[in-house]
């Protein structure tokens, strides 16, 4: 299992709208890929410095080659969107996890 986490930093002003639009777009859209089995979404519990709200999205996978079709076939499209919708109101990094 391999666990491919985005780690967002959120601003104030846009929080409730981003975690909606996760909810109820976002989400459901990467998932219909069929590239992940299951899917997270958690608020990450300590303050940030810039004031930003920080949250944890993960999607899980069977393999790493799932994770990979996702990136080379959907990720540039739905970054765009996200960058659209958003535009510098997020900063977000990715981790890959491996289950042992």
């Amino acid at each position: 299992m391999i666990l491919y986490n985005i780690t967002v930093n959120v601003e104030k002003d846009v929080e409730q709208d981003w975690v909606t639009w996760m909810k109820e777009t976002h989400i459901p859209e990467v998932l219909a890929t069929d590239k992940f089995v299951e899917n997270k979404l958690f608020r990450i519990m300590h303050d940030s410095e810039d004031g930003g709200v920080n949250y944890s999205v993960q999607y899980f996978a069977k393999n790493m080659e799932q994770v990979m079709a996702y990136q080379h076939q959907y990720f540039d499209q739905h970054n765009a969107v996200v960058q659209k919708k958003f535009p510098k109101k997020l900063a977000i990094f990715m981790t890959l996890l491996e289950m042992v």
